[in-house]
């Protein structure tokens, strides 16, 4: 039985062992019902590396299910998505808990030398959080689970040499439709999305107004996302469906405003407010300020002074 170690599982055949559950139909892809996990009952720390994708829906009652910083309550599918060597650490179901779902299991080896496999670094929710999970209506999750029967069905039933092909194909397909359900979830869930918003610029306004810049220099995207307890990837897409800005950009749109601020209303020199800035090198500065305004800092201070 499992305990408090981590797990390291690195072939679908061995998480099929792992779980007490015969061989798997096919070495490379397996999609399996939640309800083996009732093996981790009762048991309050669970962790495991997977060395391979590990897609999961979770249907039915979730109990302090956190998104972001933000508690829902959430009714329908719950699918979160993970990526090879992530660590995926958990309890096992409590008493009353709805184990309901599955979960789909990919080897890498499955994607290589396919035209998926160069697209796969698109498809960024791998990289996000277990708590920044993708809550499907009734309709997305129909479509969710369709997509996953019609795999399970092609390498279950008598696969030949076009099995693979149709498989991948499936998976392009899944991996879309979930890209667009976090899009649709980026602008539904208005309310933790606003907070994520408002405290990003109260986080940036702070950093620009403190000696932070002096102290440790421009803030970075890894930065600010472990502020905010998201992942870099997730806050990007987040901002980038709210405001058609990566952070990269927000960041510079608060350096921008705030050397404006000291380029028009301070005696410093260029140079000197480069420093204030968190630049080591002026040009650095001079370049960026006029990439993002068309003028240079000399040509803008000269203008509002």
């Amino acid at each position: 039985m499992p305990n408090q170690n981590l797990f390291k599982i690195n072939s679908i055949s061995e998480a099929h062992e792992f779980l007490g559950l015969p061989k798997p139909l096919h070495p490379n892809i397996s999609v399996l019902d939640n309800s083996v996990l009732n093996v981790f009952k009762g048991q309050t720390d669970i962790g495991a590396v997977f060395n391979f994708y590990f897609i999961s829906l979770k249907k039915g009652s979730v109990n302090k299910l956190f998104y972001g910083q933000q508690t829902y309550d959430f009714n329908e599918g719950m699918m979160v998505f993970s990526a090879p060597n992530q660590v995926l650490r958990g309890a096992g179901p409590g008493p009353g808990d709805d184990m309901s779902g599955w979960f789909l299991l990919i080897h890498s080896d499955f994607i290589w030398g396919t035209p998926l496999a160069k697209k796969m670094k698109r498809y960024e929710f791998f990289d996000y959080s277990v708590n920044e999970a993708l809550f499907l209506s009734k309709e997305e999750e129909i479509i969710v689970n369709g997509i996953i029967n019609n795999i399970k069905t092609e390498y279950t039933n008598n696969p030949d040499k076009l099995s693979k092909d149709i498989i991948i194909s499936y998976l392009e397909t899944f991996f879309n439709y979930a890209d667009r359900f976090y899009q649709r979830q980026f602008l539904t869930r208005k309310k933790s999305n606003h907070v994520v918003l408002d405290r990003l610029e109260k986080l940036l306004n702070e950093y620009f107004k403190d000696s932070n810049l002096l102290k440790g220099g421009l803030p970075t995207v890894k930065f600010i996302s472990e502020s905010l307890n998201v992942s870099p990837n997730y806050l990007s897409g987040l901002l980038k469906s709210l405001t058609g800005q990566s952070t990269q950009n927000h960041i510079h749109e608060k350096l921008i405003s705030r050397a404006k601020e000291l380029l028009s209303t301070s005696e410093l020199t260029i140079s000197e407010v480069a420093y204030e800035l968190g630049f080591e090198h002026p040009q650095s500065f001079s370049k960026l300020f006029k990439a993002k305004t068309n003028l240079s800092p000399l040509e803008f201070k000269s203008d509002y002074q």
